[in-house]
């Protein structure tokens, strides 16, 4: 069976992120989406999204197709059911279709499909804030998919552990001197990761392929740091999806940075306001800041976003694709893509000089700033400026 995952009706309740990738690339828990459903499904996938990711992210159609709506999370049930899918059947959430079956180049009535109700709890994303959200009940099941059956390798005696049954050290990755407690959730560390000395992890954590704890770095669960990305200070229910550092002191808490982010020495998000009021966060659906039902809310940045030493960020701030923040005081709450400045006011950080950076920051991972990246870029640009003031 060949299946595609689309990007479904809140595809974009989840930008900044999905500016640069379907939903199903986003990660959550250990792995992206579209990891899990692979890895479930034990084939790969290929996607249904926006015109202007198609090139990159293209669909591959055959005779025989089950669409998969990646808001929704595998599950054992679910993968199941889905397996199970014929012609002319639909799974059903309320109202949202999960998953359903077609042929190719033939048109998908739903009103004549055989409707079937999802089994079982439906573990979805439909908002920004869902993916930190909701990370710690996506790190136990991506660690009970990756770890079951398996034994871990040893762990350094130089550390001091917590629960040691739910800690997983794959092989390649290096922990030394450092205290992990599993107790309240597992800890997952990847191959080639690092943990250096003197941190201090509480799970639920993830930390991904080449990725690194810096010295004495302080992380509460649940946390996700993504491949190649590198932590340091203080990090609370976070998820970095890949390639992004925060390799300084600091704090960052109930955020979602994407990839080939930098945030700047001591850079600090607030993620409780003062008054304890719930957090408003720009949604670009509706285009003004929405609630989220959260007391704890920091923040959200897209990708190849930066900021300089010693940036202030305040509760609930949204921070597009490509932006360059820095300079004294606090920005504002919502700052579009392809920005240059900070609390003082901010330019138009031209495609040239944003694309000239991405290549030397790719590069330094010895991956190529592709001219499809390049197109991607250019077409988010071109989407948000009407947003930019200048």
């Amino acid at each position: 069976m060949n299946y595609i995952l689309f990007d479904g009706s809140v595809r974009n309740q989840f930008l900044p992120f999905t500016y640069t990738r379907p939903v199903a690339d986003m990660r959550i828990g250990i792995l992206t989406i579209r990891e899990k459903w692979e890895k479930y499904l034990d084939t790969t996938t290929s996607t249904i999204t926006e015109d202007y990711l198609s090139e990159k992210w293209p669909m591959v159609e055959m005779e025989e197709n089950v669409m998969i709506n990646a808001s929704f999370l595998p599950t054992p049930e679910l993968v199941e059911q889905v397996r199970e899918l014929k012609e002319g059947e639909a799974i059903f959430h309320d109202e949202d279709v999960v998953a359903f079956f077609a042929c190719e180049d033939q048109d998908v009535d739903f009103d004549t499909c055989t409707s079937i109700e999802l089994e079982g709890k439906a573990f979805r994303v439909e908002h920004t804030w869902d993916i930190f959200r909701l990370n710690g009940e996506a790190i136990e099941a991506d660690f009970q998919l990756l770890t079951h059956d398996r034994i871990s390798r040893p762990i350094s005696s130089t550390n001091s552990l917590i629960a040691p049954e739910n800690i997983f050290i794959e092989e390649g990755a290096k922990v030394e001197c450092a205290i992990l407690n599993a107790s309240e959730g597992p800890i997952y560390i990847a191959a080639d990761a690092e943990v250096m000395e003197g941190s201090i992890v509480r799970g639920p954590f993830a930390l991904c392929e080449h990725a690194s704890l810096k010295l004495g770095a302080k992380i509460y669960g649940p946390t996700t740091v993504g491949p190649h990305s590198k932590v340091g200070g203080e990090v609370n229910n976070s998820v970095i999806f890949g390639y992004s550092n925060k390799g300084h002191d600091g704090f960052l808490g109930n955020s979602v940075l994407g990839e080939w982010c930098n945030l700047g020495a001591d850079t600090n998000t607030s993620n409780l306001k003062n008054n304890y009021a719930e957090v408003r966060l720009w949604d670009y659906a509706s285009e003004r800041f929405a609630a989220t039902g959260l007391q704890f809310c920091g923040l959200m940045m897209g990708d190849h976003s930066k900021c300089g030493i010693n940036t202030m960020f305040n509760t609930g701030t949204v921070v597009g694709v490509s932006a360059n923040i820095f300079g004294a005081g606090f920005p504002r709450n919502f700052i579009p893509s392809f920005s240059w400045g900070g609390s003082g006011g901010t330019t138009t950080y031209k495609t040239d000089k944003a694309f000239e950076v991405a290549e030397k920051v790719m590069a330094r991972r010895d991956i190529e700033f592709s001219e499809e990246d390049k197109a991607i870029l250019e077409h988010v640009f071109e989407a948000t400026k009407k947003y930019r003031r200048d």
